[in-house]
């Protein structure tokens, strides 16, 4: 087999990125694998290019309307490229081809590679679907919901239910609920240099666990069409911190409407199916609502997810912001909540939020279980140096 310093591959590797069109120049010929790599990688990008009026006047590709054709093309991509790769391909085709409209079949949405783009796209088509598609939409929403809770909860649970543990302190611990390390930070006044020891006055402690809800947290969720990724993993967090006792957890999803989806919690798909991505957004709108269920403002956590590109009455969301933070509420803005990095987003709105001690920034799904332990005990955000 050749190796990638040999001329042979070297060649071979500019023909497949140079597309064989008559100036490409590499004189290459393809055949077996590498040819019907080559034909899948035209059918969607020289295709794109052909209708977009591009100069290239050599092979002409295309899915064309026929979902059989689309399902054979995703079945060809899985066997030719790792799975990383299948899946820019499909984000690809659905920007480019309009695959969006043949997800519509069941044969194209069975051979595609599930993953969170795919979801967004299936729940922007929510309404569109047809019964013929509908459960094999549930089904393919369900099996990344599965593998990202799989990813996700563990960690979740642990870092939040330690969060929890540790805002449950006590002023006379028994000995072994005592946490050493507080304790002796809060004691480094009394060192005794002669003895080289600590003389401890003060214990600090973790409470036992109680089964009593002890913190609230609002997850309050753009669902504008931006905002895809953010509301699939939002809606996996939220069924995760909904399985904690010791903890209230709130989703609601706004766009220009306001739908709190809390009752749904249980399933996480049946609370993406509850969505409706795309539409406006007044954020103020639905930080009016989750500010009317907040009980107890000083145990309660709000995570606003958004872009923060508001469309309703902008003072009033800063002003209704603010009101909460000073009753005690400690409020979270995230511009995204993926692992796609910072989106577009309303600079203006974002330092505004921050002036009021409300920093916003794009958070990953590995990140977020850092956060929302940071914000129940009340200590600083970890927020990523990028931002």
């Amino acid at each position: 087999m050749s190796t990638p310093s040999t001329p042979d591959e070297r060649l071979r590797r500019w023909r497949l990125v140079l597309g064989g069109a008559a100036a490409e120049g590499t004189g290459r010929a393809l055949s077996g694998a590498d040819a019907a790599m080559d034909a899948a990688l035209a059918a969607l990008y020289d295709g794109g290019e052909g209708r977009d009026g591009g100069a290239d006047g050599g092979r002409r590709g295309g899915l064309g309307g026929s979902a059989p054709s689309v399902a054979r093309w995703l079945g060809d991509i899985r066997t030719y490229f790792p799975r990383s790769v299948v899946q820019v391909m499909q984000r690809d085709a659905i920007d480019r081809l309009g695959l969006a409209g043949l997800l519509l079949e069941p044969e194209t949405l069975e051979a595609a590679e599930p993953d969170v783009h795919l979801v967004g796209t299936l729940l922007s088509l929510n309404e569109a679907l047809p019964e013929t598609t509908r459960e094999t939409a549930r089904t393919v929403v369900r099996k990344v919901v599965a593998d990202l809770e799989a990813r996700l909860a563990p960690r979740t649970r642990a870092t939040v239910t330690g969060a929890l543990d540790r805002s449950a302190r006590i002023a006379r611990p028994r000995h072994r609920d005592i946490d050493w390390d507080r304790t002796l930070r809060a004691n480094l006044r009394n060192y005794l240099p002669e003895h080289g020891t600590v003389v401890p006055e003060r214990l600090i402690g973790h409470g036992r666990a109680s089964r009593a809800v002890r913190k609230e947290i609002v997850l309050c969720v753009d669902q504008s069409g931006s905002m895809a990724a953010s509301v699939v993993y939002a809606a996996v967090f939220g069924a995760v911190l909904a399985s904690l006792k010791a903890v209230a957890t709130r989703l609601v999803v706004f766009d220009t409407a306001v739908v709190d989806l809390t009752e749904e919690l249980d399933d996480p798909v049946d609370v993406l199916f509850g969505t409706r991505l795309g539409g406006g957004t007044d954020i103020n709108r639905a930080l009016a609502y989750c500010q009317s269920r907040i009980t107890r403002p000083a145990d309660t956590v709000l995570v606003l997810v958004s872009d923060l590109y508001e469309g309703g009455i902008r003072d009033e969301m800063l002003k209704r912001v603010a009101a909460m933070q000073a009753s005690g509420v400690r409020c979270v803005a995230l511009l995204a909540l993926s692992d796609e990095g910072a989106p577009a987003y309303d600079r203006e709105h974002a330092a505004a939020l921050a002036a009021l001690g409300v920093p916003a920034f794009a958070c990953t799904p590995d990140l977020f279980p850092e956060v929302m332990a940071a914000a129940l005990e009340k200590r600083p955000l970890p927020i990523p140096d990028t931002v």
